[in-house]
């Protein structure tokens, strides 16, 4: 085992495994551990959980390395959610109503 900021961590796969940042402030302004991730088995992925993995991603709770491999992503589409959120902000995630909230919808 090895010690991070005083929390004792196995060293048997990246979901145990902390990096630097033992917490962060999510999407929703509240802290984020690990263990508020979305579960490595998430199907649906509405705004929240996509939002939480990118915070937690640049923030350095877990690699974007990790993050593919736990929920199987590509490193593409990981890179769209950013951008998304980049460019549009957290609602910027939706699936639907897409094309109004990146800005080449009706009004």
């Amino acid at each position: 085992m090895r010690l991070i900021r005083s929390i004792p961590v196995p060293k048997d796969g990246y979901e145990n495994e902390l990096s630097a940042a033992a917490s962060v402030i999510g999407p929703a302004g509240r802290r984020l551990t690990i263990d508020d991730l979305p579960p490595p088995n998430t199907k649906r992925w509405v705004v929240r959980r996509k939002a939480e993995v990118v915070a937690a991603v640049r923030a350095g709770l877990i690699s974007l390395e990790q993050a593919c491999d736990r929920y199987t992503l590509s490193v593409e589409e990981f890179a769209s959610w950013q951008h998304l959120v980049d460019h549009y902000g957290v609602r910027g995630l939706r699936a639907t109503r897409v094309q109004e909230y990146r800005g080449g919808g009706r009004h």
